[in-house]
């Protein structure tokens, strides 16, 4: 993979990532489970993870990559979803999103689809490798 970009953070998100890991809801536990512990393809994700000014459900730090669930609450701030998501893409981060009852109800399907675009993103990353040289060159 490439060498990992350092993104910085506000540190009074600290403790307020905090709060949401002690008060997760049940989608953010059950996809915590199938995350934790490098079960993804070797790759290790924080939960409530700041970023810049804002907080991700999920993120790989060497992957780039964000994961949300987006539950009811997530209705109401539609316009602010964007204008995160857009700040952090613009800082080279990928966003995934699953709808709170897609976990709860195909937890293999969304731990899959994480699978598919971690293969994904592995084989566009990959470096060209060079075909041989002849003799004599």
């Amino acid at each position: 993979m490439s060498k990992e970009k350092i993104i910085s953070y506000n540190p009074k998100l600290k403790e307020l990532a905090k709060q949401l890991r002690q008060n997760s809801t049940l989608s953010e536990v059950l996809l915590w489970q199938q995350l934790k512990g490098k079960q993804i393809m070797n790759y290790s994700f924080h939960r409530q993870k700041p970023i810049q000014n804002y907080i991700v459900d999920f993120f790989c730090h060497e992957l780039m990559l964000a994961i949300e669930i987006d539950g009811v609450t997530h209705d109401e701030k539609i316009a602010y979803d964007i204008q995160r998501q857009k700040r952090l893409e613009s800082l080279g981060v990928h966003f995934l999103r699953f709808h709170d009852s897609d976990v709860k109800k195909n937890l293999a399907g969304v731990v899959e689809a994480i699978k598919m675009w971690v293969c994904m993103r592995e084989i566009t990353n990959t470096p060209r490798l060079r075909a041989p040289l002849s003799r004599g060159e």
